[in-house]
């Protein structure tokens, strides 16, 4: 179930609450008249089930409410409630293959914005990474992947691109983008450090490396993984599962990539870093792809059921 709190200007108020009685999968309805300051206006409260929720947004929102008002919107943990059994009950499909599309916008769009924190976390990884390919050691390449917060602008480009968002693309193109090259430069200078104090070497990154020798071998076994974990992360988020996100980001080589490619590139070991960075690239768009495509299904079916479900 969702929380549903709206701030609604006193003329439209009647009309929000007739649209909230006639939602199938509500319950719960409050109404504080003039409890609202800033902005000014009522205060309306009801529960609603997760599968009625997206349709039920969308129509507050042809109402004029977040123009005037506000609509907040928070997940239930837990409603003992036999009024909320029912509701459940009553709306049209499973709460778990529903996708609140305005909350996947919002949250795509923090974990997509260039910050401080997005750059600091990408460029710990990255090194972190760097070490774990020098080293060959997997546990730290794992630890590596599970740090990075790459996924965040890639989920963006996906939602962008089917909810045709320009902005939202090119924020998270921009996030990409930027957040991969200052990563990589930085792991630069980092191995720079490394190697002039005797912790990095070339005969360690040229040594066999069974454990993490993948990383610059991009093939087709890479990019399947990546369109799984693609559609795997995009479900997490949809469903709001996401510790789902933690497998995603260990099973893709993303950050590991970008890593070997930044200290091969000290070394002058074109090969390795034109491998790399193809096993980068390869993975971003297995994982954009999968996306896209996982986002498109869920809309077309839950579309196909609903209208299924209305029919008389």
């Amino acid at each position: 179930m969702l929380h549903l709190r709206l701030i609604t200007p006193s003329d439209k108020t009647d009309d929000v609450v007739r649209l909230i009685e006639k939602t199938v999968g509500t319950a719960h309805v409050a109404v504080l008249p003039g409890a609202a300051r800033n902005p000014a206006g009522d205060l309306v409260l009801c529960d609603v089930a997760r599968e009625a929720g997206d349709e039920l947004l969308a129509d507050l929102q042809a109402l004029g409410i977040q123009e005037r008002g506000s609509i907040a919107v928070e997940n239930i943990d837990l409603s003992l409630s036999k009024r909320a059994d029912k509701a459940e009950a009553e709306a049209p499909g499973e709460g778990a293959d529903a996708v609140l599309w305005e909350h996947l916008a919002d949250a795509t769009h923090e974990e997509s914005t260039l910050s401080a924190t997005y750059l600091a976390f990408l460029t710990l990884a990255t090194m972190i990474a760097a070490c774990g390919v020098v080293l060959d050691n997997a546990i730290l390449i794992v630890g590596a992947m599970a740090v990075g917060p790459e996924f965040g602008p890639l989920a963006g480009i996906c939602t962008a691109m089917v909810q045709r968002a320009p902005r939202l693309a090119l924020r998270s193109l921009v996030a990409l983008l930027v957040g991969f090259a200052v990563a990589m430069a930085v792991t630069v200078g980092f191995s720079y450090f490394m190697d002039a104090v005797g912790l990095f070497t070339e005969a360690k990154l040229e040594a066999d490396r069974p454990n993490t020798g993948f990383i610059y071998a991009p093939d087709w076994f890479s990019f399947v993984v990546a369109v799984l974990a693609g559609a795997a992360g995009t479900l997490s988020l949809t469903s709001a599962k996401s510790g789902a996100l933690v497998g995603v980001a260990i099973s893709v080589t993303t950050v590991p990539a970008a890593a070997n490619a930044s200290v091969a590139l000290i070394y002058g070991d074109a090969h390795q870093t034109w491998l790399s960075t193809g096993q980068l690239l390869l993975n971003l768009l297995g994982i954009i792809l999968a996306g896209t495509l996982t986002l498109l299904t869920q809309k077309w079916l839950w579309s196909k059921q609903r209208r299924t479900l209305q029919r008389p």
